[in-house]
């Protein structure tokens, strides 16, 4: 079962089943009517609107078959956000484990009602979504992501937990309806996806009463790798400790078999039954991601402090080099995040001729409240290294997005003042 985003584009979808092979497609009969040829070489195309479908609804049930937990159950891809999407092998282990473990450390439980815009073919979607159903609790899906609504319906159907990402809390935090919404029965939040600036959790928890919670996870991990225990005490800018029979560790950049000291950055490797089976018909993809020790090389930079939680600083790939030092984004929109003229920021590089590169800031304005990119710039200068400051700030209207709320910096070059509405 190969869960596909519905806002893919028709090449995107063909991608898609011609990668893994699909025999069959399930749609709406609207996206259908988008996908022409593209599904030319599928055994069958069923329409949820149909009666095909409904007849399917109505059939007997199958009998229940006898599947080894080790096996393939879904292959889900990646969000592309650096390319071509991979098809993530994961097993049914993974899948379930990682519902389990996470309405464990979320201390979910029947009385809780989650509202979130998360797609629901994603994993963090697929796991916010089941790990409730696992405890008998109820959801409640945003079909998009809006402020407004969100804000409306936390407070019609009394929900105890949002979650999504980041953009999704700078989003409502920016409404003009925030200070008169009725979030006194939100319990607690989760938030994911990217970094998140301290400054945005806790202008959040201040005007929600209630704990944001960070987590980390990936497409190859079937959903999340790490969160905290909702018990635990609170470790801010943190995205947690490693799932129950997860191991985690930060390898040194230059050599991943030796683990980096605490408080150092270095690559965070993930090792377990969470992690994939491999990359679907990529073995050379496999073999450059999932080392000999069964180690899964996720890209991303990381730190662990002496008790254990770890801190996530960038993406490796989103690495900025100027001048020789390394310049991580996530660093700089941080800090950036914090003024009270931006409503939301991403930080990309900018080919220098001496340089390298130097980092430019994509800023959008908060409502209301005027900065030049002068003072930005001079904000940054008080607050990180002289080498980590901005050289440049372009104001936006938006900022270009996946389907699932993460910032494409590898789109932020090509942005404009009317770019990304």
């Amino acid at each position: 079962m190969n869960p596909i985003n519905v806002m893919l584009t028709p090449e995107e979808v063909g991608y898609v089943l011609r990668d893994c092979g699909s025999a069959a497609l399930f749609a709406s009969a609207g996206k259908l009517a988008t996908l022409g040829e593209e599904t030319a070489t599928l055994k069958t195309v069923l329409s949820f609107d149909g009666p095909s479908f409904a007849e399917c609804l109505e059939a007997d049930p199958v009998p229940p078959v006898d599947v080894d937990a080790g096996q393939p159950s879904t292959i889900g891809y990646t969000s592309g956000t650096t390319g071509r999407p991979k098809g993530a092998v994961q097993s049914h282990r993974a899948v379930l484990r990682n519902c389990e473990s996470t309405a464990a450390m979320h201390g979910r439980s029947e009385v809780d009602t989650v509202l979130t815009a998360l797609p629901a073919p994603h994993v963090y979607g697929n796991v916010v979504i089941n790990s409730t159903f696992l405890v008998g609790g109820t959801v409640v899906l945003m079909e998009r992501f809006d402020a407004g609504a969100a804000l409306e319906l936390i407070e019609k159907h009394h929900a105890t937990m949002f979650e999504g990402v980041p953009v999704m809390y700078s989003m409502l935090l920016a409404h003009p309806g925030l200070g008169t919404a009725g979030l006194s029965t939100v319990t607690r939040c989760t938030v994911g996806g990217q970094t998140i600036a301290l400054s945005t959790i806790e202008r959040w928890e201040k005007v929600s009463g209630a704990r944001l919670i960070e987590l980390w996870g990936m497409t190859e991990l079937s959903g999340l790798g790490t969160t905290h225990w909702l018990d635990a005490a609170p470790c801010p800018g943190s995205i947690g400790v490693a799932l129950p029979g997860t191991e985690i560790r930060v390898g040194d950049l230059t050599n991943p078999v030796q683990t980096a000291p605490p408080g150092t950055p270095g690559e965070l490797l993930v090792r377990g039954d969470l992690v994939m089976l491999g990359y679907y018909g990529n073995d050379e993809a496999t073999a450059n991601t999932i080392d000999a020790d069964g180690w899964l090389h996720t890209g991303d930079v990381a730190y662990a402090d002496e008790a254990g939680h770890f801190f996530i600083v960038d993406r490796r790939k989103d690495m900025i080099i100027t001048a020789g030092y390394n310049v991580y984004p996530a660093e700089i929109e941080r800090v950036l995040a914090a003024h009270p003229a931006v409503a939301m920021v991403a930080v990309g590089p900018v080919p220098d001729e001496v340089k390298g590169e130097t980092a430019r800031a994509y800023v959008v304005r908060a409502e209301g409240v005027a900065a030049t990119a002068e003072e930005l710039i001079d904000y940054c200068r008080g607050n990180i290294a002289a080498y980590k400051v901005p050289r440049s700030v372009r104001f936006v209207t938006a900022l270009p997005q996946t389907s699932t709320g993460k910032i494409m910096r590898r789109e932020l070059a090509r942005s404009t003042v009317e770019d990304f509405r």
